[in-house]
């Protein structure tokens, strides 16, 4: 049976106990309310429907033995015809008699793994058809459960010097931005200076590290001192074999349901400073990043050869335990087979696979990097392996592994110690300035159709929107990338008419969109209601006009419209939910899912307004609702009697100097329907970096979240940057992948299956 591919948190977020199926939670309770004493004085409104069906803590369940997912259960034998939808548009199963509703988990599986084609079936004839049927019940379950708010699309404009040749003729677009294009342009004086608005921290060597998703920039510098790969992506966002790197590739599938893939590469690739780039130095990545050494560099299980066969006994063990049995020092899917050639065999879980292509994507990794001055990667004949130095033990036990430090500070080298695969190479870096300088690799063979770069020189800074336009202006800047709002997109459509040719513009429609984010697993927005009254609460239509000046919309759910499966989803009948503005709808939802108290727990009287609470038995609730409060303090989950009662506060961290934190400060925070549905909203506005510490609750960027889990609404972007389309990884309910991976920190209840 297919496992799930998802990361999620070890802190697992509060599910429904009861039976998943199409209309649960339909019956109504009647809730009394109580004074400070404890008593119980007066009913709650009669409109109250299971205010707590979504709130059961997994803390203390055993996910294999308690639980499991549907996909777990049931997700390998069902094909698309199975499916059926109810009266709401939510996708279904029946088993044994049973009906189950299908979760964001298992809908995102089954779109890149259940896409065999039905036989004789009028609307699915291709895995495409399939593909873009999972892909409409996913949409449609992702609007219902809106684990975030978009709030507009946009139309992008690269503003840029025309010193820069070539930009027209090797244009960018939502699949292929500035730091991928500029290897086909060039510029009159040898430089290009490009900005952005995101924080560069210096983890450029692998921006994901420690992190469930880099920082823009950071992904930027590393897309640009990354290269080599097998499989690369190109203009258009699909991934081809990259045969400026491969000399001949094999696909096998095996008698037992894996696949392999044998790779062999061209002799003549080179690192940065002219050192060989031979098939071992594709293996290290997926070899160090699957074991307890790099868990313990990044505070997180990458989980880098997760699909490959083998992967669970080699990702247990550490160095000493090779004779117990499950555990293997080799990862047996990975063979090194002479010093141009590998291959990587993936294990049946995962096949067939929409996108299998991407199983053979491996880029190479300079061996001092990850694995310091000793260790080194071997094959026996068994599969690839760590040799013994990798796993060394501190002298001190508390410090854990020798290379553990080695591969931390390795994340954030910034500098030519270690040389560079890419068309670029890290000059210099200036942490308090956040600027890179990249300097020509001229050693790089060429990309994927085998094009070199020929600007020499990249210096990549930090910019702000409010100045940006004076720094290009005044020489400081060559090129602003992802320009978008009315004011900004007039006026560098102003500068470009007035500037006699000196500046020009290339634009497209925006992949993606800026959101209202969550941290969906503590506090009031872990519940749907809560989220889909924020929505309702806002006027999106108008934020959008009123941000992108009407250069862009609004969509629904987490897609491009331009994108092909969207229109096979719309052709297939997909209807989305707009949220049209209604205080009344937002109200009604709060209500019903027991926001109806005071901090005392007597009932809430609209008429007198402030901030509404909902009650949560002692016996259930979790420590991170006991702590939950607001940011100055001022409203704090309280007991009374046996119960809890959390107030409707929200706490947003909103990223500094932008428009877009400058409208939700107006829309959302002060916005008049928020505040008379009862919400609190206090902000802090402060750099992306820190914000991402708050997001994951870890300190990435080298800084201090929060002592407990304290903002839960977030603004920034979502990007569609790859033609690809998989959230398999990113939506299960396995405490053991929660943390790492998980894209909104929630976790759908039709996803559980109880084993008890």
């Amino acid at each position: 049976m297919k496992k799930l591919l998802a990361f999620l948190l070890v802190a697992a977020m509060l599910v429904c106990m009861v039976a998943c199926t199409p209309g649960d939670g339909e019956g109504t309770t009647t809730a009394g309310t109580t004074t400070g004493t404890g008593e119980t004085t007066t009913e709650a409104p009669e409109k109250v429907i299971d205010p707590l069906a979504d709130y059961v803590s997994l803390d203390d369940k055993v996910w294999g033995q308690d639980y499991t997912s549907l996909y777990e259960k049931y997700g390998a034998d069902i094909t698309i015809d199975a499916v059926k939808e109810d009266d709401d548009g939510m996708a279904y199963i029946t088993v044994d008699g049973k009906d189950y509703t299908l979760g964001l988990d298992f809908l995102s599986m089954a779109m890149v793994y259940n896409v065999d084609v039905p036989a004789d079936h009028d609307v699915y004839k291709t895995a495409d058809d399939v593909y873009a049927g999972w892909w409409k019940y996913y949409i449609t379950r992702w609007n219902y459960l809106l684990p975030e708010i978009p709030l507009y699309s946009n139309e992008y404009y690269d503003l840029y010097n025309t010193k820069i040749t070539g930009v027209k003729d090797n244009p960018t677009n939502p699949y292929w931005g500035p730091a991928s294009a500029l290897i086909d342009w060039d510029s009159t004086d040898g430089q290009l200076i490009m900005g952005s608005a995101t924080d560069l921290s210096g983890k450029f060597r692998y921006p994901s590290f420690g992190a469930s998703s880099p920082g823009a920039s950071d992904n930027d510098i590393g897309n640009m001192i990354s290269g080599l790969e097998t499989v690369a992506p190109n203009k258009e966002g699909s991934y081809v074999w990259n045969n400026t790197v491969v000399k001949s590739h094999k696909e096998t599938v095996n008698e037992d349901g894996t696949k392999t893939f044998e790779i062999e590469i061209h002799n003549d690739l080179k690192f940065s400073d002219g050192s060989p780039v031979t098939a071992k130095n594709y293996l290290i990545t997926a070899l160090v990043f699957s074991t307890p050494v790099a868990t313990q560099a990044a505070s997180r299980d990458h989980q880098s050869a997760k699909t490959i066969v083998g992967y669970n006994e080699f990702a247990a063990y550490d160095g000493t335990n090779a004779d117990t049995e499950g555990v293997s020092k080799t990862l047996s899917g990975l063979r090194l087979l002479s010093d141009y050639k590998f291959s990587v065999t993936i294990a049946a879980d995962y096949i067939p696979y929409y996108y299998d292509i991407t199983y053979a994507s491996f880029g190479p990794s300079y061996q001092t990097l990850w694995l310091g001055e000793t260790a080194d990667v071997k094959d026996d004949g068994n599969g690839a392996y760590l040799t013994d130095d990798f796993y060394a033990k501190a002298e001190n036990a508390d410090d854990g592994y020798v290379l553990a430090a080695h591969i931390y500070a390795s994340s954030t080298n910034t500098d030519t110690t270690y040389p560079y695969s890419g068309p670029y190479v890290v000059k210099s870096y200036d942490v308090s300035e956040k600027q890179a300088v990249l300097e020509l690799n001229t050693y790089f063979k060429g990309n994927y159709e085998g094009t070199k770069p020929s600007i020499d020189k990249i210096i990549y800074k930090k910019t702000v929107d409010k100045t940006q336009m004076a720094d290009l202006k005044s020489g400081n800047l060559d090129l602003i990338a992802g320009i978008t709002g009315g004011d900004a997109t007039d006026e560098a459509l102003a500068t470009v008419e007035s500037s006699n040719g000196k500046y020009d513009t290339v634009n497209y429609s925006r992949a993606g969109y800026g959101k209202l984010g969550f941290r969906a697993d503590f506090g009031p927005v872990q519940f749907r209601a809560v989220r889909a009254a924020i929505a309702y609460c806002l006027d999106r239509p108008t934020f959008a006009k009123d941000f992108n000046g009407g250069y862009g919309g609004v969509v629904d759910g987490p897609y491009y419209s331009g994108g092909w499966m969207y229109k096979a989803a719309m052709a297939q009948g997909m209807t989305l939910d707009a949220y049209t503005t209604s205080l009344d709808a937002a109200i009604e939802l709060l209500e019903d899912d027991g926001w109806v108290y005071n901090a005392d727990g007597s009932a809430y009287d609209a008429a007198k307004g402030g901030v509404r609470y909902k009650k949560i038995p002692a016996d259930i609730i979790k420590d991170d609702d006991i702590t939950f409060q607001s940011k100055d303090g001022a409203y704090k989950t309280v007991k009374v009697g046996n119960d809890y009662y959390m107030p409707l506060v929200l706490n947003w961290y909103g990223t500094a100097e932008n428009e877009f934190t400058d409208l939700l400060v107006t829309a959302f925070q002060n916005g008049d329907n928020i505040k008379a549905a009862g919400f609190v909203v206090q902000e802090t506005i402060g750099d992306f970096a820190p914000m991402l510490e708050e997001l994951y609750q870890q300190p990435v960027y080298d800084g201090q979240p929060s002592e407990f889990p304290l903002y839960e609404c977030f603004n920034f972007a979502t990007g569609f940057n790859s033609a690809i389309y998989d959230y398999s990884w990113y939506m299960t309910i396995d405490p053991g992948m929660y943390d790492d991976y998980s894209q909104y920190y929630i976790k759908d209840v039709a996803d559980i299956f109880w084993l008890k």
